[in-house]
């Protein structure tokens, strides 16, 4: 059993990896609690840009698999909160803050009791601004609306429901994706520099050392069920970077989206009610974590062990009805890695010019980052989030964040069942500890999706530690 584990009181675990669920506990008074869930379309039409930063995609030129926002809302009496799951590689926090807005216009809910975040597929489009396209501003337009429609619909699904909470290790598909390699074998960075030690996806295999960091195989889910007993929602999260292995320019939901449907699959949801039913799969900290081999295919294998993981928990939950909600968030401001002269001197220098012999295959596309980066501010207000369902602790921080941070924060958190889900309420990049930004690699290289300063993921994870105590002392006084 992983060190992780070993911290919860589980009541049926295997040395397989079976699924867990937690031994009953009391709390305070609250009301009975209701749950709503619903999803909207969000696919995005052909010609809309898939292009990021380093991947350039193009306009998508056909659509594999439909994309979608999915809502769940809960109730206690007091309090009311929204989990928002968008299939879509990341959204800036300015457009999650109207999507925020025209959601409370139209359900009441407080914009700060809504959690949202992007799976991080890449077959979809990139909903920052970014890549060097042009921000389609009808898209962004209709991303927002149907967020907001998704919300009210799973308000007006309010219903009396109880809920549910387990884990189960699922180290099959978990490996890390940052490799040292053999000294002498990488050749310089975008920046012209040499004192790398990892490599991503650590390529040719022959030069591999060893991994430059641990993976969390904990596959943790909040299930969620009528008073009748029939499921109504369920809310996963697995730290997988995504499976991959699109057709170019082909939209895809990725194993997010197929998550939901497997689920009521396996534990036999009537076909009249399977499009009720709501599957949310969330992104946890896979900043340096791989997945399977790039298919449709594998995508669907993936989708479907997680799936029968939580259907084969079922008959061993322990259901509650009436649990405390309690969400906390938190603005912390960091530092940017803003270019030096010298570095901006480069950038404008290397952008005038033809690709040299010998130079990294990016770093072109390093000098133009170089220059967007140069407009940021000085600071980053990062927005962190605690939401406490009964026993089971949610963190929710905007970044691409490794397992070694996710594994911490299960370690101190305050209740023995977290999770964290990446990618949420804005982007801020990679979030590498100050140890791996000294190994270099892709993911600690300065631009716009790794922009924050060397010392941001401890600050980060201290603040988010800390708001999870305050859910759980909340909680516990309700």
């Amino acid at each position: 059993m992983s060190r992780v584990m070993s911290r919860r009181e589980f009541v049926a675990t295997s040395a397989a990896g079976a699924a867990t669920a937690l031994l009953p506990q009391a709390w305070g008074a609250t009301g009975r609690l209701r749950a709503g869930a619903a999803k909207a379309d969000i696919t995005a039409k052909v010609g809309v840009s898939l292009t990021g930063t380093i991947l350039q995609i193009g306009p998508a030129r056909a659509i594999h698999d439909k994309l979608h926002a999915r809502c769940l809302v809960l109730d206690d009496g007091a309090t009311r909160v929204a989990i928002v799951v968008a299939d879509v590689t990341m959204v800036s926090g300015e457009v999650l803050e109207k999507a925020k807005r025209l959601a409370h216009e139209r359900t009441g809910i407080p914009v700060n009791r809504m959690m949202f975040s992007a799976t991080h597929t890449h077959a979809a489009p990139r909903m920052i601004g970014i890549g060097t396209a042009p921000v389609d501003k009808e898209y962004y337009e209709h991303f927002c609306r149907q967020i907001a429609e998704a919300m009210a619909q799973a308000v007006k699904n309010l219903a009396p429901a109880s809920v549910a909470w387990g884990a189960a290790d699922v180290p099959r598909f978990t490996r890390n994706r940052r490799w040292f390699m053999k000294p002498g074998s990488l050749g310089p960075n975008p920046f012209g520099d040499t004192t790398d030690q990892v490599m991503m996806h650590g390529r040719p295999a022959k030069n591999r050392v060893r991994p430059s960091g641990p993976v969390d195989p904990e596959f943790s889910f909040l299930f969620v069920r009528h008073a009748d007993g029939r499921p109504l929602a369920a809310l996963g999260n697995y730290s997988i970077h995504y499976v991959g292995g699109y057709g170019r320019a082909t939209v895809s939901a990725d194993y997010f989206g197929l998550f939901g449907p497997e689920l009521a699959k396996l534990l036999g949801v009537d076909k009249r009610e399977a499009a009720a039913f709501v599957g949310l799969m969330s992104n946890g900290t896979s900043g340096d974590i791989g997945g399977p081999g790039g298919s449709y295919g594998g995508m669907q294998r993936l989708a479907h062990t997680l799936a029968s993981r939580v259907a084969k928990a079922w008959p061993t939950l322990t259901w509650h009805d009436h649990v405390p909600l309690v969400m906390i968030e938190r603005v912390v401001h960091l530092g940017v890695r803003l270019p030096n002269a010298e570095r901006i001197a480069w950038a404008n220098e290397t952008l005038k010019r033809k690709l040299r012999k010998g130079e990294h295959r990016w770093t072109r596309i390093y000098a133009h980052e170089t220059l967007k980066l140069a407009e940021y501010p000085v600071k980053a207000p990062v927005k962190l989030q605690a939401l406490r369902v009964g026993g089971l602790g949610i963190a929710a921080i905007p970044n691409e964040v490794y397992a070694i941070t996710g594994l911490a924060i299960k370690r101190e958190s305050a209740l023995k069942a977290t999770f964290t889900i990446g990618l949420a309420n804005a982007y801020y990049g990679y979030l590498p500890t100050p140890e791996q930004h000294k190994l270099g690699g892709y993911t600690t290289w300065p631009c716009r999706s790794s922009c924050l300063e060397v010392q941001a993921e401890p600050k980060i994870r201290a603040a988010v530690v800390n708001l999870l105590k305050q859910v759980a002392e909340q909680g516990q006084s309700d």
